[in-house]
């Protein structure tokens, strides 16, 4: 469920702090702010996805990258990103930064995606405890079968997971050569 109360720092396209508001009125709004994005991989190179639970404000049922999230006003990105690693999936994983991304999209239920985007990426260890307010289920899938629709059609996937695999998928893979290489 959506803490109502919790705070998201708004940017400007340089992604310079220009103050904090409130994440549903936010997302409702439509304004700019920080966001991020982790993708793990395992050895054979394949990325942990989630199958976002129902009760989720938007886009339920959907399939998205491992996990995505907010930072708090005060809180760094990847501070931010190993909290709610932990929060919605129970793992605490050693984090590296991959590249920014940017994009914007009008979603469900009256509420607009407009983030400047921290893409994170880390080894899979552990097995995943999911919180089931958070998670419906999990797998492991590549990169390229996710592009390319199969095992999981688009229509499946969250609008942001589409947006990285269209515009930014060689990072991705250069992202997950790097973690699986190390």
């Amino acid at each position: 469920m959506i803490d109502t109360a919790e705070e998201v720092i708004l940017v400007d396209e340089s992604d310079r702090e220009i103050g904090t508001g409130p994440k549903l009125g936010t997302h409702r709004d439509g304004l700019l702010h920080r966001a991020f994005s982790i993708f793990l991989f395992n050895e054979r190179g394949e990325t942990l996805i989630q199958q976002r639970a129902d009760i989720k404000y938007h886009s339920p049922r959907k399939w998205a990258n491992t996990c995505c999230g907010h930072p708090r006003p005060g809180e760094t990105v990847k501070d931010a990103a190993g909290r709610r690693l932990g929060e919605e999936l129970g793992l605490d994983i050693e984090l590296s930064f991959g590249f920014h991304a940017r994009y914007q999209t009008v979603l469900e239920a009256g509420m607009t995606e407009n983030e400047f985007v921290y893409i994170y990426g880390g080894l899979a260890r552990g097995t995943p405890r999911p919180e089931p307010t958070e998670v419906a289920d999990w797998t492991f899938i590549s990169l390229e079968k996710l592009r390319d629709a199969h095992g999981l059609e688009r229509a499946d996937q969250t609008i942001w997971l589409q947006h990285y695999l269209d515009k930014h998928f060689d990072a991705l893979v250069s992202l997950r050569d790097r973690i699986t290489s190390a």
